[in-house]
């Protein structure tokens, strides 16, 4: 039984670990689940999934998520801020953590979760991108593994020889001659520069694949989330910038390849 603290529970990163761990009870526990403001979607997920710890990063919302889980029947410690959301992920309640709190709100608790020896699935590419050499540091201090789960570096993940993964000292094999990113485009490829002009930001969380967070919509329309995970895989696999390419793939049926 893996014990699994999901830090951003009411994210889509979130809800899809979830979804995993609700299909499979005899393996995954949610023990520790964490949200940032929303209180009722952080009360129904403890109420489906019964964690030990509900942890709300604004303070001032500790009150009225006690009285929401109470309401609800949901008896669990309860607690607030972001040093209460590093203590979840380095604690006792659990032995794996899923990082996907959204941008730099995110670096302290995986960084205290990488020190305290945690198996670190990292969605939040942000905290490598931003503290790439300290988080791997981090990680090979605590013993622990680092596994990513944006869906590009977990594929190149999966193709890499032992040596080569994210074990906090990552080397890239010595037969390995590049890495490729693929990019499916997002929704406006193929646009000339005078037709982004007048574009809103409806249009740029219109996917053509992918239904992803607002944030991560955008950053992936301007291509600036490719950007992110070159850096991102230069870290996680100890690949010098010029071994790792990027390509147009809008059919988005293959997500890396080595």
């Amino acid at each position: 039984m893996k014990n699994v603290a999901v830090l951003g529970a009411t994210g889509s990163i979130g809800g899809n670990t979830l979804d995993v761990i609700a299909r499979h009870p005899a393996l995954f526990r949610a023990t520790v689940l964490t949200a940032h403001r929303q209180v009722d979607a952080l009360v129904a997920l403890c109420a489906q999934h019964r964690p030990a710890l509900a942890v709300i990063a604004d303070p001032a919302l500790e009150a009225e998520l006690a009285r929401k889980l109470t309401s609800a029947g949901v008896r669990c410690e309860i607690a607030s801020g972001h040093e209460a959301l590093a203590a979840a992920a380095s604690g006792n309640l659990c032995d794996t953590v899923v990082a996907a709190i959204v941008g730099a709100a995110g670096l302290q608790s995986t960084l205290a979760a990488a020190r305290a020896g945690k198996r670190l699935l990292l969605a939040n590419k942000e905290a490598i991108v931003m503290a790439g050499p300290l988080l791997l540091d981090a990680v090979a201090a605590g013993g622990g593994a680092l596994i990513p789960v944006d869906s590009e570096h977990n594929a190149l993940f999966q193709c890499l020889p032992a040596e080569g993964l994210a074990s906090g000292k990552p080397t890239l094999h010595k037969g390995v001659r590049r890495l490729t990113l693929t990019a499916s485009g997002g929704p406006f490829r193929g646009r000339s520069r005078a037709e982004l002009a007048d574009i809103t930001p409806e249009q740029a969380c219109k996917h053509p694949n992918w239904v992803m967070g607002r944030k991560i919509s955008v950053d992936s329309a301007t291509l600036m989330n490719k950007g992110l995970e070159v850096i991102e895989a230069h870290h996680l696999f100890g690949a010098a910038p010029d071994l790792i390419n990027v390509v147009v793939h809008p059919q988005s049926l293959v997500h890396s390849f080595v």
